[in-house]
Order: structure tokens, then sequence, then C-alpha cells
């Protein structure tokens, strides 16, 4: 029988290739969220994928002072789009949700309309963008309400290498969440491996010295191909080294420039981590709904997926 993708990511022999995927704007209409998913479902048939990610957007503006540059859309509730993708594909689903802006009573319903309605198993729980602004339910509090509610879940967390550059303690907040539930963790998008390197090294180091068995870590990748999209990368926190910026913009082709640089980061992981006792993963996106940009994401899952495959084959001869 197959496994599934809770299954595949708790056993470090597998491999895990995601998708990553937002929900239609708001307010879109039935039939056109099935049009939209059809759509993107059909680009990635000819693709071996585990599983797909739903993100749950939100304005992150209390975090930025620059202004956002692709204006903010909300969303349909990622839930639905979850459920819509997992019909169409019958392919497991990681589904985000921002904790911040409900109360306690508000997230106990979410939870159990999320298992009875929706059929939600995998979650991942991202607190608030900023400690600006109303937080009506921390991080901490959503992971005590998650693990005492009745429905089962397979809970997920945020890495932030970035954040690791900054503070050096990332490690740790990994070490706590996985103390709270957390099974697997889901990187920003690198474009830093060295921030990458360091926080799984990090993880690994601490994890020994504590005796722990490290939770997978899967790795996101996504292409970019013009200035505004490497601007909105900025504006998300993604680090992006001022040579990678460099090579992207004064590239012939900045698409296919992005994606070796993506090749030549994940190798680079590969490299330094592959005596680490910590499974990775595969998660790529597109972060603008452009086309060559998507079509890019699909170019670029091929050729990282097969880098990894090659990395796992060879530790396990190893």
């Amino acid at each position: 029988m197959a496994l599934s993708l809770a299954e595949k990511i708790a056993d470090p022999q597998q491999g895990v290739y995601l998708i990553g995927t937002t929900p239609p704007k708001a307010g879109t209409a039935a039939d056109k969220s099935l049009r939209i998913a059809g759509k993107l479902l059909g680009r990635l048939q000819q693709l071996e994928y585990d599983g797909l990610i739903v993100y749950d957007i939100q304005d992150e503006s209390s975090r930025v002072a620059t202004e956002r540059p692709f204006p903010f859309q909300s969303t349909l509730d990622p839930r639905e789009y979850s459920r819509l993708l997992r019909e169409l594909s019958a392919q497991d689903v990681i589904t985000y949700k921002s904790v911040a802006q409900r109360d306690s009573s508000e997230f106990e319903h979410w939870l159990s309309e999320s298992a009875a309605t929706f059929a939600l198993k995998n979650l991942v729980l991202v607190g608030s963008p900023s400690s600006h602004g109303q937080i009506k339910l921390s991080l901490p509090h959503a992971y005590q309400q998650l693990a005492a509610h009745p429905a089962s879940f397979f809970l997920g967390g945020v890495a932030i290498a970035e954040r690791h550059a900054k503070k050096g303690d990332e490690h740790l907040r990994l070490i706590d969440k996985a103390a709270q539930g957390c099974q697997f963790f889901i990187s920003q998008a690198v474009y830093n491996a060295q921030a990458t390197i360091d926080l799984i090294t990090s993880y690994a180091r601490s994890c020994k010295q504590q005796g722990l068995t490290p939770k997978r870590v899967i790795l996101t990748f996504t292409p970019c191909g013009s200035e505004q999209t490497l601007d909105f990368m900025q504006w998300l926190g993604i680090s992006v080294p001022q040579a990678s910026r460099y090579r992207i913009l004064d590239a012939e082709n900045p698409l296919n420039e992005s994606i070796k640089i993506c090749r030549d980061n994940l190798t680079q992981i590969l490299t330094h981590c592959a005596n680490l006792e910590v499974p990775l993963g595969l998660n790529v996106e597109s972060l603008t709904n452009r086309k060559e940009e998507i079509d890019a994401s699909i170019r670029l899952f091929r050729l990282l997926k097969a880098l990894m495959e090659l990395h796992l084959a060879e530790k396990q001869v190893a």
C-alpha cells in the first residue's frame, strides 16, 4: 500500500517532493476555482510529486515599512482550495494557517471545522508576521490547543534561515517547536545557501547534544525572472546575496539564471549537510502568477528533484 505524505515525511529513508501554491483570490466563483485548480494540476501531470502545499496569504505590511511590490489580495479560505486540490489530484495536501488573527475560541472552532468539514490532516501553523499590531493568539498557545484537540493532525512548522543568520537561535526554535508537536519544518525560499547550511548544522549539532532525533526540514525553492520578483522576495524577508541578485538581473535569461542559482544552492546544501542526520525534503513554488515563472518552477522542480534523489541514493549506498 502506498505511503501517506505524513508517513513519507516521518521516514528518513524516503524522499519528499512537494509543490507549493496559493488559493485563488477571495470571491472567486466555485467554477472558476475548479478551472484554476485543474490548470495547475494539468501543469503538474508530468511530474512525480508527493503532495501539495497551500499557503495562507496574510497582509504582512506591519512587518515591513516599505511598500509591497505586488498589491496584497486576500484569497479564498486555504482549506477550501486544499480540499479541492486533494479531491482532484488524489494527493495529500499540507495547509498553512496563520493563527494570530483569531482568539482561542475561534481557533478551537477552526480546528473542529477543519477536521469535520474539510478533512484536513496536515497543517503548518504560522505566528504573527511581526510583534506589532494585535495578536489574538500566540503560536505556542495555538500548539497547545491543537495538541489538546480530539482531532488528529500531522503538524509542521516554519524554519527561517534568515532569522538564524541574524539571531543565531533558529535551531533552538526548531527544537522547541518539535517539543510542542511539530513533526517537520518547511523553510522560506532559499537563495542564501550559507544561512541554510548554518541553520541545519546548528540544528543537527544541538539535537545530537540533547539526544534528540532531528525532524525533516523541507527546503523551498522558487524561480525569479524579474527585478520586481526580486524586490518582492526581499520584502518577504528572503535573503538574496548581492552577487546572486546581479547574476539574475544581468543575465540574458534571468529565469534560467535563477534556476542555475537554485541548483548551485541546493548542491552546496547537500554537500555540506551530507553527513548530518537531518532528513531533507524539497518544495518548489512560484511567488507570482506570471506564466513564465510558473513554467520555470516546473523545470526547477525536475532539476532539483533529480539532485535530491541522487543524493539520497548515494547516502543509502554509503
